[in-house]
């Protein structure tokens, strides 16, 4: 199936005992068993529950991947990866990532005796001068999460796999609908389904998706003993969102071309970060490993000023100031004090995210009307 029938069907059928064209809402906790140890499939719903398993057979199908575990948030995923590793165990990661993934690897898992090395991913190169025999992932974000730097996955995997090290693609930004990490040789797909596989900023959710089946086993193990597990409600939501991802996709790539010229060219504005651009670094990658390059972009104004950048934010009145991305409707977000501020400021600087950086979420609404919004706001500052 292409991708646009794979959304709508995949994973999904009628429901056998009334022909319900929609997956039933199954809200339970636990299932009638005919004989000690001898049920349907399904004991006790944080191990399976029946709208849960269409979804992760839907979200499998979406990334060409044989096995989806579903997580009650993206960080919730990400959790149970790390999980796999051991004290002493190293893990090789961007110096760009988003802040939730680094205070998470930072603040919780660097007590437990696992290193990470934060390095600059946009040459797979630069792993060779940290990779060494403790080294058990690699974990990339690509676009990354502000500043849409993107890193190179079959170069990356190359390089891991001679180490014998698994591959980890927070695959986010791109969506199933750009990028298919899976086929350029990753061993996991990470989602904050909350984001485009929703689309409708309504549910918080996360995903796993792999090939391999131990890989898998050792997942679904750690997701039923540790039980970060969604419910059915959202479950059923993220089903339905899907049935438009491609649709809401190629309107967020129109869009986001459209907003990000406007940018480029905007005499206020000082550099502008998508991966569209024919100068953007890595350009030629992204046009290689992704269909199109998506509704996410970030921006500077040219004098750098945070009170300038604080006065655009409040004056937008389409756009909403607000964390998350991936919705229906455009949001403005500040990274520094938002979704990265749990990284120290010298960090940051480090890798370009500097105070007054502003990152947009593209939606789907007509471009004219954003483009009119972003003019308004930028006409104050």
């Amino acid at each position: 199936m292409k991708f646009g029938t794979k959304a709508v069907h995949a994973g999904v059928e009628p429901d056998p005992s009334t022909g319900a064209i929609m997956t039933p809402i199954y809200q339970t906790s636990t299932y009638v068993q005919e004989s000690p140890a001898k049920h349907k499939g399904y004991a006790y719903a944080r191990g399976a529950n029946p709208t849960r398993n269409s979804l992760q057979k839907s979200l499998a199908a979406l990334e060409n991947g044989k096995h989806a575990i579903c997580f009650s948030s993206g960080m919730g995923a990400t959790d149970a990866v790390i999980k796999l590793l051991n004290p002493g165990d190293e893990v090789i990661t961007s110096n760009d990532l988003y802040g939730g993934s680094y205070r998470m690897f930072k603040r919780v898992f660097e007590k437990y005796g696992i290193k990470f090395h934060f390095i600059d991913l946009t040459n797979a190169a630069n792993i060779q001068s940290v990779i060494n025999a403790k080294t058990k992932l690699l974990w990339i974000e690509t676009p990354t999460n502000p500043l849409m730097n993107i890193v190179d996955i079959e170069a990356c995997v190359a390089i891991a796999k001679k180490n014998n090290a698994i591959v980890a693609v927070d695959n986010t930004f791109a969506s199933p609908y750009l990028q298919n990490p899976l086929e350029l040789g990753a061993d996991i797909v990470m989602h904050s389904v909350t984001k485009y596989l929703g689309g409708h900023s309504d549910v918080v959710m996360g995903a796993l998706i792999v090939n391999d089946e131990k890989l898998y086993q050792e997942l679904h193990f750690l997701m039923n003993s540790c039980g970060a597990v969604p419910g059915p409600q959202d479950s059923f939501l993220v089903l339905r969102g899907i049935k438009t991802l491609h649709l809401r996709m190629e309107r967020h790539c129109i869009n986001g071309k459209k907003i990000a010229e406007y940018l480029k060219n905007h005499p206020k504005i000082g550099k502008v970060y998508w991966p569209g651009f024919t100068d953007h670094p890595n350009h030629a990658i992204a046009k290689k490993q992704m269909k199109d390059f998506g509704g996410m972009l970030s921006f500077t104004l040219k004098d750098d000023s945070m009170d300038k950048a604080t006065k655009l934010m409040e004056s937008v009145e389409l756009f909403a100031l607000a964390e998350s991305l991936g919705g229906v409707e455009s949001l403005i977000n500040h990274p520094a004090s938002m979704t990265h501020a749990s990284i120290p400021k010298e960090e940051r600087l480090k890798s370009g995210l500097v105070d007054s950086l502003i990152r947009l979420s593209i939606g789907v609404e007509d471009a004219e009307d954003l483009l009119a919004d972003l003019e308004q706001a930028l006409s104050k500052v």
